[in-house]
């Protein structure tokens, strides 16, 4: 189908609320494109909406990962391999989900977007080792935990950041600061392994793609001078976003049951 410009604003304002809270929280975001896509903008097949929602996610996560680089927050070997261990399991979710029925695959998302709001109300940790490397024992815990959230991320088409945020600090020891930086390469990884099997199957709507791309351009613009502001703030702001995703997620499966 082909979208009108409005519908095109509205992706561009999706676009850009994702990658902002992309920025700001290193996952979570990404959970909000699939039901934007479908009740905001008007995307009528669930799969194309989740084929285009991570893209869209996919290119905000490069975008942030490019600005959160510089800073030398990212702790690229324990990144890679968990990037690298959950690429498979990423290609074969979304093997298996385009095999799903639509609505059906709606509501597991639905529980996937309810676990994410539950996940995030927890207290987030403050403590880490920054100087944290890379080694033996350290891979053996990295590999598997990131086979696992590559498989979630590429089932349900989301980035999987509110699972590798917690899989990393636990495998690791490392601050939830580079945490959250380092994700970002696996959410840019499991995005563009997730849209590409979609895209094979015809499932990625390019307009409402661009629109979504050209609007996290400035959620990234923005995310990066309110990242600072928000630290006096942060448990707050993110038992706010928890409970918008819960109210979300309750919506998605009311729909679904529809």
């Amino acid at each position: 189908m082909m979208l009108d410009p409005a519908s095109l604003a509205l992706a561009a304002l999706g676009g850009a609320v994702i990658a902002l809270l992309l920025g700001l929280f290193g996952g979570g975001g990404s959970v909000l494109a699939t039901p934007f896509l479908l009740y905001v903008v008007g995307i009528s097949d669930p799969h194309v909406a989740i084929g285009t929602g991570a893209a869209a996610v996919a290119l905000n996560a490069g975008a942030n990962l490019a600005v959160l680089a510089r800073r030398g927050v990212v702790k690229w070997p324990c990144a890679s391999l968990f990037a690298g261990a959950g690429l498979a399991g990423s290609l074969a979710g979304a093997a298996l989900a385009q095999r799903v029925d639509g609505q059906a695959l709606l509501g597991g998302f639905a529980l996937a977007m309810l676990a994410v709001g539950l996940a995030m109300l927890r207290p987030a940790a403050s403590t880490g080792d920054p100087a944290v490397r890379l080694d033996g024992p350290m891979m053996l815990k990295l590999a598997p935990i990131g086979l696992g959230v590559g498989l979630a991320a590429g089932f349900f088409g989301i980035g999987g950041g509110f699972l590798i945020v917690p899989g990393l600090m636990a495998a690791t020891g490392m601050t939830m600061a580079n945490a959250a930086a380092s994700s970002l390469l696996s959410v840019l990884v499991f995005g563009v392994a997730t849209s590409a099997s979609y895209a094979v199957a015809g499932r990625v709507d390019g307009p409402a793609l661009l629109a979504l791309a050209v609007g996290g351009l400035a959620g990234v613009a923005l995310a990066r001078p309110l990242a600072p502001k928000l630290a006096a703030h942060a448990a707050l702001a993110r038992r706010l976003f928890a409970a918008m995703v819960i109210i979300t997620a309750l919506y998605v499966g009311w729909r679904a049951l529809g």
